[in-house]
């Protein structure tokens, strides 16, 4: 079911299920529209300047030597998508955003997310944006001829409720860009997937922004901060959660060669044991963060 009621308030009208495809006999302004739409969508509604623009793979869909599936594929694997999207991003952004962009959803899980960390690092950038576009969820939603399209924002047969609201996470509204929110380069869903809940949706802003994305109340009783690995924490962390993400470790079991992305979530207490920990077992730390 799509959503119709409050859609504006929630900014999702203009680009809710908006399936544009490709037909043998597109006109060529047809066609311009199409490759409008696959730069919005693959590049995350960011501003793109004229000088930019892939002219050589815009030629080839024009002449239609090739289909949208290879036209989103290439564009994908440009070095202008890993500008805006690869190289500033630790990587479990980058997931998070190669499903909105290629998929129009949120992961379901950690386990989707830990899957792709796993192919990037042992198979590389290409081989991972090939899991996505050769996948039978990319075949059966757009196929060869549809630009992908935001789908996270319907509930679907067969597909987890909790992708629903975690897309409202990852999409803050369609006058934004994915390189322009107010959260900058973090996970959005790192926390929520380690520990297998819902964020509640929240509306990409409101009249007096006090409700929206804009507004971060400071803490009540905020306490003074210190430096703890080299990282400033509040004294009230002491009983918090957080979530380690480890790559490089070597795990029984696995050859030498193989490394393997593992998210551990301990109390503030056993943070400085399990870092030793994994030091001593020739992990590296990628990320910490609250959980």
């Amino acid at each position: 079911m799509a959503i119709t009621t409050g859609s504006a308030r929630l900014g999702t009208r203009p680009f809710s299920e908006q399936a544009i495809e490709m037909r043998p006999n597109a006109a060529d302004d047809e066609i311009q529209g199409i490759i409008s739409a696959t730069y919005r969508q693959v590049l995350g509604n960011d501003y793109l300047m004229k000088s930019e623009r892939l002219i050589a793979l815009e030629s080839l869909l024009t002449n239609k030597a090739l289909t949208v599936r290879d036209f989103v594929r290439a564009m994908a694997k440009s070095e202008l998508y890993k500008t805006k999207f690869l190289y500033p991003h630790f990587q479990t952004r980058v997931i998070e955003l190669n499903f909105k962009h290629l998929l129009g959803r949120a992961p379901y899980d950690e386990a989707e997310v830990v899957e792709h960390l796993d192919r990037y690092q042992n198979q590389g950038f290409d081989a991972d944006i090939d899991s996505y576009i050769d996948s039978l969820e990319y075949e059966t939603y757009f196929g060869d001829n549809i630009v992908p399209y935001y789908r996270g924002f319907s509930t679907q047969t067969g597909q987890k409720m909790a992708g629903f609201p975690r897309m409202f996470s990852l999409y803050r509204g369609y006058a934004n860009s994915d390189r322009a929110q107010i959260a900058g380069s973090s996970s959005r869903l790192a926390k929520e997937l380690a520990q297998g809940t819902v964020s509640a949706v929240v509306p990409p802003s409101s009249a007096d922004n006090s409700n929206g994305w804009a507004y971060q109340p400071a803490a009540k009783g905020a306490t003074t901060t210190r430096r703890v690995f080299g990282r400033q924490t509040a004294t009230s962390d002491r009983g918090s959660l957080y979530r380690i993400e480890v790559t490089g470790r070597r795990l029984p079991g696995y050859p030498s060669i193989r490394r393997s992305n593992r998210v551990l979530v301990v109390p503030y207490e056993s943070l400085s044991q399990t870092l030793q920990q994994i030091n001593q077992s020739g992990g590296r730390v990628a990320s910490i963060t609250s959980a």
